[in-house]
């Protein structure tokens, strides 16, 4: 014989009614569900939108005035001079912008693969490790256009020599991004000069450090890598 047993949840025990003895049955809950703790998803959200430093470098932001002197004097009285009579700065910062388009595109595919020849690799290998931490929407911040970068400058250029004649030259760049404003600017929609401080501009707005270098010892053939990829936030650093 067939017995149609109704269940009815209550607070401290399930009942239990049989149609045939027409009774309640009492049946003690052996165990009681645990407390479930709630995240905080408004602070994983902003979180998951926070870039945080690709490599330990300290953050460059802006240009120091006492640097920009002592660039342009090794730009024009010994790298023009003695190691390439063509260089300008001017020339290298807009170059450079290309390089930033390209690794950065790379980063953010994980290929890591075009970065040889142009990265150093102790640098891949710590960048890599780096990416790997990285949420997806983190990884979408990576990618870079070099017509998005509004201001670039060269921090520091420094001439390194060793005791067998070697000789080398390392560009430290900062650049300033805002994603999207190539868009603004074809649309006529600029943003604002305050952008800085705007709430709706921080999460568009990057801040990236490249340093470049390459070796001009005499009858060496070399070309511009780098060694030093740093991607950040500016409203992000006091947290850091």
């Amino acid at each position: 014989m067939n017995l149609a047993i109704r269940t009815v949840l209550t607070s401290r025990s399930f009942r239990l009614y049989d149609r045939i003895s027409y009774k309640y049955l009492q049946v003690p809950v052996a165990t009681k569900c645990p407390i479930i703790q709630h995240r905080k998803y408004c602070e994983d959200r902003a979180e998951a939108r926070r870039l945080p430093q690709l490599m330990d470098f300290p953050p460059i932001v802006w240009p120091s005035f006492l640097k920009f002197i002592k660039n342009w004097m090794y730009a024009n009285f010994i790298i023009r001079p003695y190691f390439e009579s063509e260089f300008s700065l001017n020339d290298f910062i807009e170059a450079s912008k290309h390089a930033v388009e390209v690794v950065s595109e790379s980063l953010q595919s994980s290929n890591f693969k075009a970065l040889e020849g142009l990265v150093d690799k102790d640098a891949i290998v710590t960048l890599k490790d780096a990416v790997s931490k990285l949420s997806v929407t983190q990884r979408q911040m990576l990618a870079i256009n070099k017509e998005d970068i509004f201001y670039a400058f060269p921090y520091q250029v420094g001439v390194m020599f060793d005791d067998s004649e070697k000789r080398w030259v390392e560009i430290t760049m900062c650049y300033h991004v805002l994603k999207g404003m190539k868009q603004m600017q074809e649309t006529g929609d600029l943003p604002p000069i305050s952008l800085g401080v705007q709430p709706e501009y921080q999460d568009k707005i990057f801040i990236l450090n490249y340093r470049f270098i390459r070796e001009f010892t005499k009858g060496v053939e070399d070309s511009w890598w780098v060694n030093i990829v740093n991607h950040f936030q500016p409203h992000t650093l006091k947290r850091n």
